[in-house]
Order: C-alpha cells, then structure tokens, then sequence
C-alpha cells in the first residue's frame, strides 16, 4: 500500500507538472530533479511562508543570501574537508556501493541478488562535498567546493551582520539556499538528492546550559507547530534524538522531526545544539557592549529540506474519493488559489464574464489564478481537485442574469452562490 502510494505521487507529478527527472530527454543524471510549473509554484509558497514566520513576523531574526562557492579554506576551518562524510560499503557480486548505516538500502540491494551470498567490504569512508574548479587554464584551477550546507554563510558573516544591523543575542540568521551533496545512493524520489534547497536559522544564545536547551524546546515546539499549522498531520510527525554514533561532528546533540513515509520514517528537519563549534573554529566573537563582556556564542539551528517538506506535503495530502484524486494542501501552499470556469467554451458572454473574474482575482495578489474553459464541467473539477487548487469558481447562464456564481469546495465538493462583487473580497479573507 505505502509502495503504491509512493508510485502515484511520482506518477502525479510528471503527469501534472510538479516534478520531472532532471535532463530527461538525455536519460536523466541520478538524484537531480527539475520542477514544473505547480512544483515551482508549491516550493515558492512552502518557502515564502517559511520566511514569513522566521524573518517577517519576528523582531530576532534577519535575513541572508550567501554565496553557494566559497573560499576552500571555510570547509576546511569548519571541519567538512576532514569530517563531511558517510560510511560506504560495497557489495562483492555486483560492485555496488551503498551506505553502511542504511539499512532500508542494505535489505533492498539483497533482494536484488535473491539466493546468491553477497560479501560486503568494510566500511570506507566517503566525503559528500562536491569539488568545484575556480580559473580558465587546465592546471591551474583552483579547487573549491560547492557548498555541503547553507550553514556556513551565517557564520562567516556573523561580523558583518552585527556591524550593519541593531542585532542584539539571543537573535537569529534565516536564510534559503541551494546546497550539494555527493550522494552515495540517491532515491526515494526527490528524498535523496544531490542537488537540495535548505531553508535553515542558526540562532545564537549565551553560552549557558540553560540558555541553550530553553531555546532547543522553543525551536522544536515552533517547527513542529510549523508543519501542522500548514496542514501536516500531527499523527505522521515524530521527533528522534541523535544517538551517540550518528551525531554531525559540529553537534553537541540533535534530533531530527521525521515524517512517517512510505519508505519509512524520514528525518526533513534537523534541530542541532552546534554549541561554539562554528564560530570557535572561524575564531568569532560578540562584543556585550551592555554588559561590557565578550564570548563566543552557542548555535541552536534549525535545518530543514524544501524538496523533502515538499515531498511530504504531497505525500500527506494525497487523498482518492471515489473516483477522483484529491490533493488536500493547505490553500497557503497550493500552486492555484482559485480556478474560474465559463460553463461553456463556445458562449461568448459566458467566457467573457468569467475572464473579467480572473482578471480582477489576478489583480487582488492573492496568488497562482487558472482558467480553464475545456471539455465538461465535471472534468475541470476534477482535474483541479487533483492539482490541489482549493476553489473553483463557474460562470454559468444564471450569471448572466443575477450577476451570481458558483464557488466549489475542494475538500467538500459543496457548492454555493456568491456575488461577482463579493468575490474578491471572499477569497481574500478565505486564503490569507
């Protein structure tokens, strides 16, 4: 059932335009992923309501853009040259590498060879940064790295940001970016990518244990609240503390928010004490200038995947009633906010009618408003029900008459009248 559910979100997203394989057309490359235009849409309103409640609506955060390349010796000061690795095992039949630590990867690669006897080498370790060569003549590039993690950027701009900004700890750096991984094993979908979005806060505190676990229970209830606020049910949402063994070399400890997946349950948001690790290392400081005292900063982070929270969203939103399929996401994060339909694609009154209404709706900057005027009435809901889009709104004979039309539930199907000048107003309260 799980297996079954995960074939029908792939298959529901090349076919609808949320996600294709990357460089498809030339046998695609092994954990890339290109997203059309409502996997676009999905990922710019999962990331806009994340920078909303940690940058917008709060007055101890500010916001950074950073740099995806970086000089080499940052990776090297924060211990991802020496430390940025997974163990790696091989099979001896096949020549196969998968991870030592997964054994989901482990037990699905022994199905593969039935009743042979596999060997595994011993454990190798391999580092995930992906190199990048800086320069224009052969041999004498410069090696870099593309990033591993956004993290870093908070870091070696912490100076900066105190000295262009009235920032004052506890505060935090929020920002979004793209990061790359040489992933061992890429799969589960988008789950295991090389290439990634990050949406991550770095929130420094006093170097005080009790500071900095009041600030670890505040960012786990916050995150957590996070996803549910936006539709995610409670019951497919857990917290796991990091054993001993599986901590990040920069963690004092770490637990991850995992969602129950078809392929099992799956860390998407990791909430890390960091501790001096980082800005020791890069040799930082903050400067009291109350208090007229100086010390090296601890780091709560919270780190999650936009591809991962995406996947997550379709995944617990994926709903079949009968005959149709219904994508039940939170009006916030659907691609469509509102469909509008004439009746009939051959009345003129009627499609003009119905494209003045989405013209006004794309005017109210409420978000993404479709049209749609092809084939029977019953098959655009439909077709919009599986899409996500939480109304939709037909222009039909009576419309004409009474200046009325029909709003549809998505999750309901119930329909009621509403008065074209009442419409904006509606879903203006309806999806803010």
């Amino acid at each position: 059932m799980a297996e079954n559910l995960m074939d029908k979100i792939v298959a529901l997203c090349k076919r609808r335009g949320f996600i294709y394989p990357g460089s498809e057309i030339y046998g695609g490359i092994g954990g890339f992923w290109d997203y059309g235009p409502l996997g676009t849409e999905l990922k710019r309103n999962i990331k806009n309501e994340w920078w909303k409640s940690m940058v917008y609506l709060r007055d101890d955060v500010v916001g950074l853009d950073a740099a995806i390349v970086m000089n080499r010796e940052v990776w090297k000061v924060s211990g991802h040259v020496e430390a940025f690795v997974d163990p790696l095992i091989e099979c001896k039949v096949c020549h196969v590498r998968v991870r030592a630590d997964n054994k989901e990867d482990i037990a699905a690669h022994l199905k593969t060879h039935k009743d042979i006897q596999v060997d595994w080498t011993k454990p190798q370790k391999f580092n995930l940064l992906v190199r990048a060569y800086l320069g224009i003549i052969e041999g004498k590039q410069s090696e870099t790295f593309l990033r591993g993690e956004i993290t870093q950027g908070a870091f070696v701009n912490f100076q900066n940001i105190i000295n262009s900004s009235r920032v004052k700890i506890p505060f935090g750096i929020a920002q979004i970016g793209k990061a790359f991984r040489n992933e061992i094993t890429p799969g589960s979908f988008t789950y295991r990518s090389r290439e990634f979005e990050q949406m991550e806060l770095e929130f420094f505190v006093r170097p005080k244990d009790s500071e900095a676990d009041k600030w670890f229970e505040y960012w786990k209830k916050q995150r957590m609240g996070w996803y549910i606020d936006l539709g995610m049910k409670k019951n497919h949402l857990r917290f796991r503390k990091h054993e001993s063994y599986e901590k990040a070399h920069y963690a004092k400890y770490a637990e991850d928010l995992e969602y129950n997946a078809p392929f099992g349950w799956s860390e998407f948001e990791g909430i890390h004490h960091r501790g001096d690790w980082d800005l020791g290392r890069h040799k930082l400081m903050y400067k009291d200038e109350d208090l007229k005292e100086e010390f090296t900063p601890w780091v709560i982070e919270t780190s999650g995947g936009v591809d991962r929270s995406a996947l997550f969203f379709l995944l617990d939103a994926y709903y079949e009633d009968k005959k149709r399929v219904v994508l039940k996401l939170h009006p916030k994060l659907a691609p469509l906010k509102v469909a509008v339909f004439p009746l009939l694609a051959n009345k003129l009154p009627l499609v003009k009618m119905a494209k003045g209404i989405y013209d006004n709706l794309k005017a109210q900057n409420i978000g993404m408003i479709g049209f749609d005027d092809r084939g029977n009435i019953g098959k655009r809901y439909y077709s919009q029900d599986e899409i996500g889009t939480p109304f939709c709104i037909t222009v039909d004979f009576q419309s004409l008459e009474d200046k009325t039309v029909t709003v549809r539930d998505r999750d309901t199907t119930k329909q009621e009248r509403l008065s074209i000048d009442d419409v904006a107003s509606y879903f203006s309260k309806r999806l803010n």
